[in-house]
């Protein structure tokens, strides 16, 4: 169980926004909470990439399956 503590304003802001998706409120507020993460990854995974792109090697799925024996 959690709880968060937010402004009257922003309360109403959720609730109104959790009615109009035909959401509770614990709900949209746990899809926003896993999205966020997710997107952070994905994120880290992209910035990864991009700094090792030049010394990765990449394969074609023939290729892979190939030196992978399947």
């Amino acid at each position: 169980m959690l709880s968060i503590r937010c402004t009257k304003e922003d309360e109403k802001m959720i609730k109104r926004y959790a009615a109009s998706k035909n959401k509770s409120v614990s709900e949209f507020l746990r899809e926003v909470a896993i999205e966020k993460i997710q997107e952070e990854y994905d994120l880290e995974v992209i910035r990864d990439y991009l700094e090792n792109k030049e010394v990765l090697k990449l394969y074609l799925a023939e290729e892979a399956e190939k030196e992978l024996g399947l």
